[in-house]
């Protein structure tokens, strides 16, 4: 109940909150692309011009043959237009992007300058939070577009005055072609006529480096009451009396994989057996479950405290311990304290997807 279904309802509560590593996808993927966002053209009729646009789905124009939105059309300078824009319907429920650093576009360029507009109301006719982006013509490109890039625009004026960008509140999505930039500047590439910007995807991202979100405290261990040829007498108790004790080291087992599977950032820290004594203590780091010792828990949260803030720990699973036996105590004499470590030393030298599973899943069948 807690150490799966537990972790479950706890990677439920926070999945939102943290940010996957993939980022969130809010338009594109496989199947039918038209389902969460509703486009529809917004061009200068509005103002008496007479531009056109529209957004269409291409069932194989990606380029790896899967659908793609297009956004696509004609702009006119006459009647003193110059704009195109497909946008959405306001979102039901806003998205909440906190989490994330910005806003990520896999597109198709014909050489144009576009705009993003990204909305935080769900008045119609109000600021939009902008950021122009260029294309290459005839190449896919990734245009990465992050938050703090947002300037507050209304009707092609900077809003000085206006709320800053709130990424937990996002309301609607649009993307434009237009001949004006900001504050009567031009844009610099506009021309006159047809346009098309194919876009397969659009997603939240997380800014690289990558550091870890969730920083689980497991135990050394979990894979091993099922492991074939596993001398038992030479094994912790919990490992000998895993079925007594209500199967805890498979739940344990079970629940890191839900954080391994949820997509969220993550270091599982797996302790040997947990003492008082103070830290400062040399360590061992190892992977693939086999080791045995103690370890204290101050260590434990410097550990966890450290791998937070570490590109290099994440996604990893390590087993960790101190070097002293359990038959000597160790003591820290105040007068003269260890040194702090570097624990980016051990993260460094981790490896991704060592889990100690690997010992069960090559287990001859039946095992």
């Amino acid at each position: 109940m807690v150490e799966y279904i537990g972790m479950q309802n706890l990677i439920n509560a926070v999945k939102n909150s943290v940010g996957l590593t993939e980022g969130k996808l809010l338009f594109g993927g496989t199947g039918n692309l038209s389902g969460k966002l509703v486009w529809g053209a917004l061009d200068d009729v509005v103002m008496g011009g007479v531009s056109e646009s529209t957004f269409q789905i291409q069932p194989t124009g990606s380029e790896t043959g899967g659908p793609t939105g297009l956004f696509k059309g004609i702009v006119s300078t006459s009647n003193n237009g110059g704009f195109t824009s497909i946008r959405t319907k306001n979102f039901t429920v806003p998205e909440d992007l906190s989490a994330y650093d910005g806003i990520e576009l896999r597109v198709k360029g014909d050489g144009n300058r576009y705009k993003l507009i990204v909305r935080t109301s769900f008045e119609w006719d109000t600021v939009g939070y902008i950021a122009s982006f260029d294309t290459t013509n005839g190449e896919w490109q990734n245009v990465a577009i992050p938050f703090s890039s947002l300037n507050p625009v209304f009707r092609a004026r900077t809003m000085l005055d206006a709320p800053p960008f709130d990424a937990s509140n996002i309301t609607s999505l649009q993307l434009m072609f237009s001949k004006f930039e900001y504050d009567g500047k031009l844009n610099p590439t506009f021309i006159e006529g047809p346009f098309e910007l194919p876009f397969s995807s659009i997603r939240a991202y997380i800014d690289e480096p990558i550091t870890p979100r969730f920083v689980h405290v497991s135990s050394a261990g979990v894979t091993r009451p099922e492991r074939p040829g596993l001398d038992l007498s030479k094994q912790p108790p919990a490992v000998r009396l895993n079925k007594e004790l209500g199967s805890i080291l498979t739940y344990k087992l079970k629940g890191e994989d839900l954080i391994r599977e949820s997509g969220i950032p993550y270091t599982i820290v797996r302790p040997c057996a947990l003492t008082e004594e103070p830290s400062g203590a040399d360590l061992i780091f190892d992977q693939g479950d086999n080791i045995t010792g103690k370890i204290s828990r101050e260590e434990v949260a410097l550990i966890c405290i450290a791998a937070l803030a570490s590109p290099n720990a994440v996604d990893k699973t390590f087993e960790v311990k101190s070097t002293v036996p359990f038959s000597e105590p160790f003591v820290v004499d105040p007068s003269n304290p260890p040194p702090e470590k570097d624990y980016e030393v051990y993260f460094k030298e981790l490896k991704d997807g060592i889990t100690g599973k690997e010992a069960l899943e090559g287990a001859p069948a039946g095992v």
